[in-house]
């Protein structure tokens, strides 16, 4: 296996793949394993160039991730990449009790034994910007401070309260979180005045990003920071997109890899778990271009009767899909629908949907042998393609309008998912026709 540029653990599944697009889509293969790979399914890969593993800790709590990232992580760093990052959404939704992001750096920090680790989150790829330490996101084309932003700001599990990252970090650890802004890394001195910001601080350096010119600076005070054992970073796929500013001005990248439009399949089945207005919109798209719409009740999903309620979904689906539709099994249509709270009476209720959703999805494919298919909702992702039997994903089309939802393709020892075609989207991503663009195999 040659030298890794990066490695990474994605804090969710649609995040993982955001990385992975980010990366192949620029020159620099890229395999995500679905958990710690074994030896032989690592060696299907000894020559790409970054290595990730997709994990569930952005819906896990402190103490799971106490228990689990040590040994990620110290797989991650036997790899000798020059960088490791902890991938975490652009949206930065995270609180102390769920998706901490502050303990997650605490355990790579000190595994690493480094003192300071970078944040950056910004990423104008996907229409995130931090400016002062402010963190701003796009919504239907309009821009908002992530604590006013409609669906940010009222997430169902980790909503939004904070737009100030320095604060919002800040009651997650006790570590101490300092910020490189806008005006200090495009200062004719800034490589200085970070290094002297970083030999003072023990703790967390968050570099602001708002535009194409500051993440080319970011990334190149990353890069400057490597160390030998490997930098531990943290942040969204905005790392990545930074980094590779420095890598091409060191000559690091090859030429941007060529991916062909797969084509349109026949019928493509969806799960989605996602309360997002944006995937409510896409569903509603979906249902009027060749899709059924079919409405799975959650709590029926999570209930003591969980496994007739699965079975009578697969025979809905199978049943549409043999009429020759594409389907999308949905346990909401957008806010107005959530069932969130109820849900949450149920002890690991989440998860299980998740995962019931992609016991769903699996025994679709199974029986009507489907080449494609798409989990929608972060969350749901995480969980759901657990149960698809799959080791490992690479890029198969990346969506250079709509990144951070490429379609991938599946591999593993289980027959009918090995070579699957499968997206996962977040819910915020993607546009309103997402589905029938999958379904269709299209850049656009």
């Amino acid at each position: 296996m040659t030298k890794p540029l990066l490695t990474y653990y994605g804090d969710d599944f649609t995040g993982s793949a955001d990385v992975m697009e980010a990366l192949a889509s620029n020159g620099v293969p890229t395999v995500l394993f679905l958990g710690i790979p074994s030896t032989e399914t690592a060696k299907r890969f000894a020559d790409y160039r970054a290595f990730g593993i997709a994990g569930t800790s952005r819906s896990e709590t402190p103490e799971w991730m106490e228990k689990h990232l040590p040994a990620i992580f110290e797989w991650l760093k036997a790899l000798d990449a020059d960088i490791c990052h902890y991938k975490v959404c652009s949206t930065f939704d995270s609180s102390p009790a769920i998706g901490n992001i502050g303990k997650a750096i605490e355990i790579g920090k000190a595994l690493y034994g480094q003192p300071v680790v970078p944040v950056v989150v910004g990423a104008p790829q996907l229409k995130r910007f931090t400016a002062f330490g402010n963190l701003f996101a796009a919504y239907q084309d309009r821009y908002y401070r992530i604590d006013r932003h409609p669906v940010m700001s009222r997430h169902p599990v980790t909503p939004m309260a904070e737009a100030d990252l320095t604060l919002h970090l800040g009651k997650q650890t006790a570590l101490p979180v300092a910020l490189a802004d806008l005006v200090t890394i495009s200062a004719a001195d800034a490589d200085q005045r970070v290094d002297k910001t970083m030999a003072e601080l023990d703790g967390i350096l968050l570099i602001d990003v708002d535009s194409a010119p500051s993440q080319a600076l970011a990334g190149r005070q990353i890069w400057r920071a490597k160390r030998e054992g490997g930098l531990f970073t943290a942040g969204s796929s905005g790392v990545e997109y930074a980094l590779l500013q420095a890598w091409k001005a060191e000559g690091l990248l090859g030429e941007p890899t060529t991916f062909a439009e797969p084509g349109k399949v026949d019928r493509l089945a969806v799960v989605s778990g996602s309360v997002s207005p944006t995937t409510e919109r896409q569903i509603r798209n979906a249902t009027e271009n060749g899709f059924d719409g079919i409405a799975v009740d959650p709590l029926d999903l999570v209930g003591e009767s969980g496994d007739r309620a699965i079975d009578a979904a697969v025979t809905e689906g199978v049943q549409r899909l043999k009429d020759g539709r594409s389907v999308i099994l949905h346990t909401a249509l957008g806010s107005s629908s959530d069932k969130g709270t109820d849900i949450d009476r149920i002890p690991g209720s989440r998860h299980r949907l998740g995962s019931a959703l992609g016991t769903i999805l699996r025994r679709l494919i199974e029986t009507e042998k489907l080449p494609r298919a798409v989990i929608a909702g972060g969350d749901t992702s995480s969980h759901a393609l657990q149960e698809l039997r799959v080791d490992a994903l690479t890029t198969l089309l990346p969506l250079p309008q709509t990144p951070g939802s490429p379609l991938c393709t599946a591999h593993g020892n289980y027959a009918p998912t090995n070579g699957l075609q499968i997206a996962l989207k977040g819910g915020q991503v993607g546009t309103d026709g997402y589905f029938a663009q999958i379904r269709d195999g299209r850049r656009t």
